[in-house]
């Protein structure tokens, strides 16, 4: 009977052996003498430097098709070459142009009923744009309907399209997800609870408005559900809209968001109650709306075509097998330009954002390079543009890869990672739980004495906004790693506040510069941190995979079983 328990528990035994080794590997590499050495590379001099230059007055808020990008690119060259990394093309070039549509529309809204014309005053009132290519692009007094949240979700049994024809109508949408209720809570088995899904992003509300044949999606902003004010909505409509050009499809011929008191007067020229007809819209036998307003727009638009560029450095592995699979670092390199309509300072400097981002990617690629004995698998550096414009460059990198994605082993993504006031007992995983990435991070951080924390606002979905979700999507485990809260000798409150101050004053501002009394030694801290995983996934033989719940868990297992 003891030989037929032991021959049992065999197995198990074997098992948790295995599973132990494998955490001792990443343990071992992140306590390498030899990343120990380099990460001493990574210091507050370093970041500063580049932070201070990418976000000065000289590069014009670093958007695409600009002088500001074309010092951008020249800096991230001569930056890169000088550390000793190599061109990341296998052209032999350090960029991959990445074609965009620049659109400049000018908008004038108005919405009609029998009994009130109330002409809207652009960026006060509403805010939006086309696509399409035409020098005008006309709405005359189309339809409107309410359809909820917007949502076409099967898996969830819910469809706020079900019996309606949108075809050629604007559809009115509220953001985020269908908050569903059990037993007065949020039910975790509907749209992640608390956590925002992709259904719930204001991407999928135009894509999914597009499908169902609309001529336009107006989507009701409100702070909280969004997770930025409508000031960021504001700057970000400013001038020229970049997209990657589709001409297997025609865009929406509006899209765009009203504030929250926008709505309130829509909804109430249609004898409604918002808030009535917000709530309505998590019933399970909620019904889309037709409304008796009529939308009229007329934009006058400014078309260019050009290229941007994705930058890429590469640090060649050394063994002869694995130097064919690929860590691929990523921040965006732009932000949001000149205002030229403002009073007083009109360059948005995007210091943290990605100023930082930016910084951190470079000094990783420098830390490389004084590695004695090298890395076995390659490490690319992928600065990508037009972030800020729907995760542009990284999409199109996702859809034109450079190196065989099926050999990209994980994405580490920096972006404004925003640790400013000095270290931190903790580190924010976004996405917590989506990949065995976090492992690795943990015995990295565990180094510093820091515990991981996931994302407080789960229903903001900042795992969604970010340049890592375009290689998710397409498979790739990704990594999205904020700067902590627990702030040593502060407390959780001082980072909290520090946090919210910026999301609330500086976040797409004209004031996201660099502050004299930053406090770099946590920054420096996480990105040596990040540097250590991204060496110890170039050593480890293993390859960290999706847990079985996410989302992007099927795309991976279909591109390996080829």
């Amino acid at each position: 009977m003891l030989v037929k328990q032991l021959r049992l528990m065999l197995p198990l035994c074997l098992l948790l052996y295995s599973c132990a080794k494998e955490r001792e590997g990443w343990d071992k590499y992140v306590h390498a003498s030899d990343v120990l050495d380099a990460q001493e590379k990574i210091t507050a001099e370093v970041l500063e430097k580049h932070i201070s230059t990418l976000a000065s007055d000289e590069f014009e808020g670093r958007a695409p098709g600009t002088k500001g990008e074309a010092k951008t690119i020249e800096y991230l060259t001569e930056s890169f070459a000088a550390a000793g990394l190599k061109p990341g093309n296998p052209d032999g070039t350090w960029i991959q142009k990445a074609t965009m549509l620049g659109v400049t529309s000018e908008l004038r809204a108005q919405l009609l009923t029998d009994d009130e014309r109330w002409v809207m005053k652009t960026g006060e009132n509403i805010i939006g744009n086309t696509y399409r290519t035409n020098k005008s692009v006309n709405l005359r007094r189309a339809d409107m309907i309410f359809c909820g949240y917007g949502v076409n979700a099967p898996e969830y049994g819910w469809n706020d399209y079900e019996g309606v024809d949108a075809k050629g109508k604007i559809v009115v949408v509220l953001v985020n997800d269908p908050p569903i209720m059990k037993d007065g809570e949020l039910d975790e088995s509907m749209f992640g609870g608390n956590a925002m899904t992709y259904y719930g992003r204001w991407s999928y509300k135009f894509e999914e408005g597009l499908r169902q044949g609309a001529a336009g999606v107006i989507v009701v902003h409100e702070t909280i559900p969004a997770g930025y004010p409508f000031s960021v909505l504001q700057n970000g409509y400013v001038g020229e809209q970049l997209t990657i050009e589709d001409k297997s499809q025609k865009p929406l011929a509006f899209q765009g968001w009203i504030p929250i008191e926008s709505a309130e007067r829509l909804f109430k020229m249609n004898g409604l109650d918002f808030q009535k007809s917000k709530t309505q819209a998590v019933s399970s036998d909620f019904k889309a709306v037709p409304l008796k307003s009529k939308f009229t727009s007329r934009m006058v638009n400014f078309v260019r075509r050009f290229s941007s560029n994705n930058f890429i450095a590469k640090y060649e592995g050394s063994d002869p097998i694995l130097k064919d699979e690929y860590i691929i670092y990523t921040a965006h390199w732009d932000h949001i330009g000149i205002n030229k309509k403002l009073k007083g300072d009109q360059i948005y400097n995007g210091a943290n954002d990605n100023g930082i981002g930016t910084a951190i990617v470079m000094a990783a690629a420098e830390a490389f390079t004084q590695l004695s004995e090298g890395s076995k698998r390659s490490v690319l550096f992928l600065a990508v543009t037009a972030e800020e414009q729907g995760l542009l460059g990284a999409k199109y990198y996702g859809i034109n890869p450079l190196y065989p994605l099926e050999k990209t082993i994980a994405v580490v993504n920096v972006d404004a990672m925003g640790n400013t006031y000095g270290k931190t007992k903790d580190l924010v995983v976004v996405g917590k739980g989506n990949s065995e990435l976090d492992q690795v991070l943990e015995f990295a951080a565990t180094q510093d004495k820091k515990y991981l924390i996931p994302d407080a606002e789960p229903e903001k979905g900042f795992y969604y906004r970010s340049d890592h979700f375009e290689f998710a999507k397409q498979g790739v485990p990704a990594l999205y790693v904020d700067g902590g809260i627990d702030v040593v000798r502060k407390g959780k409150d001082f980072g909290m506040e520090m946090k919210d101050d910026y999301t609330k004053n500086h976040y797409h501002q004209v004031s996201d510069e660099v502050k004299p009394d930053w406090d770099y030694t946590g920054m420096v801290q996480d990105a040596r941190i990040l540097f250590r995983v991204g060496y110890a996934l170039s050593q480890h033989d293993k390859w960290p995979a999706w847990s079985e719940k996410a989302e992007f868990k099927a795309k991976r297992d279909a591109m390996l079983a080829k």
